[in-house]
């Protein structure tokens, strides 16, 4: 039995009500089910379909293309794309370790400045990216050449050889990353710096806590949402990238991006590519759900 309930000074029953609910639900619903729900689930079909010799698709539930990432295949097992799983996570590791150790101390230095000067540091580190990440990736090329000052340093320092270039190399790489992956980090980074409680640093300093102590307690905990959000809009675009290492590293030391990218754009293997988009998809909900429980230990504490 429907009861009469007042709704903004309209009398209506619970069945009206909830059909209005359901219509107001009805758009964000059916974009959710069209841009996330329906790829997901395209996805997990091609990941589970096969390729004839001759190329064709064939619906027919597999898990092949997962046991071929993991090194199964029909001529035994192998290693080699265990290898570009492994340098995929390292290689995000190690960005997102270096992004956030200068993203850091860069935040505190801009929030630190006169709201004018605070601008101009912002714009300088926004400006970058109204170009585009090919073109920027290109300019790492020509300033990591062998006529260049940091090429010549390392040349100096004998740490590659007489006229080489630092591109391609891992190293260039390693810049290519976190040069792009670096204003990501400062942002959010800023946004918590600048709404800073100070009071909370001075009351443990004159405590006599010692400087260690005092960011653990005083300034991490306040900062902590940014830190979380550098270390997700650092980590998960690192893993699927695949422009930095193709141009700086050369197409010499793969990651999954590249993979995937070989796989739709070069050999066709959609199944197989498809397999590969689904594990990088979990990797990057795994990845979430850690930085989720490291924040709910971070605020208890």
């Amino acid at each position: 039995m429907n009861r009469l309930l007042v709704w903004y000074g309209e009398l209506a029953t619970t069945r009206k009500l909830t059909s209005r609910g359901l219509a107001l639900l009805a758009v964000p619903l059916a974009w959710i089910v069209l841009l996330l729900v329906a790829p997901l689930g395209a996805m997990v079909a091609w990941s589970t379909a096969s390729r004839s010799a001759a190329g064709d698709i064939q619906w027919s539930f597999t898990a092949a293309n997962f046991l071929r990432l993991a090194g199964f295949d029909s001529f035994g097992w192998t290693r080699s794309y265990l290898m570009i799983l492994g340098t995929t996570i390292l290689v995000s590791a190690v960005t997102t370790i270096v992004t956030i150790a200068l993203a850091y101390p860069l935040a505190f230095y801009i929030a630190r400045r006169p709201p004018a000067h605070r601008y101009l540091w912002l714009a300088l580190i926004i400006i970058p990216f109204c170009t585009n990440l090919v073109i920027r990736t290109y300019a790492w090329i020509l300033l990591l050449g062998n006529q260049m000052p940091l090429a010549r340093l390392a040349q100096w320092l004998h740490l590659v050889g007489p006229a080489e270039a630092l591109s391609p190399s891992t190293f260039a790489v390693y810049i290519g990353m976190v040069s792009n992956s670096l204003p990501f980090a400062v942002l959010p980074l800023y946004t918590n710096v600048e709404r800073l409680d100070w009071g909370i640093v001075e009351a443990s300093r004159d405590l006599y806590s010692r400087p260690v102590r005092t960011f653990m307690h005083g300034i991490l905990p306040q900062t902590f949402p940014g830190l979380v959000t550098a270390v997700i809009l650092t980590f998960i675009p690192a893993m699927g990238t695949f422009v930095i290492p193709d141009l700086l590293g050369g197409g010499k030391s793969w990651m999954l991006g590249n993979l995937i990218q070989h796989q739709f754009g070069v050999s066709r293997d959609f199944p197989f590519g498809a397999a590969v988009s689904l594990v990088l998809t979990f990797l990057t909900m795994v990845g979430l759900l850690v930085l989720r429980r490291s924040g709910d230990e971070v605020s208890i504490l």
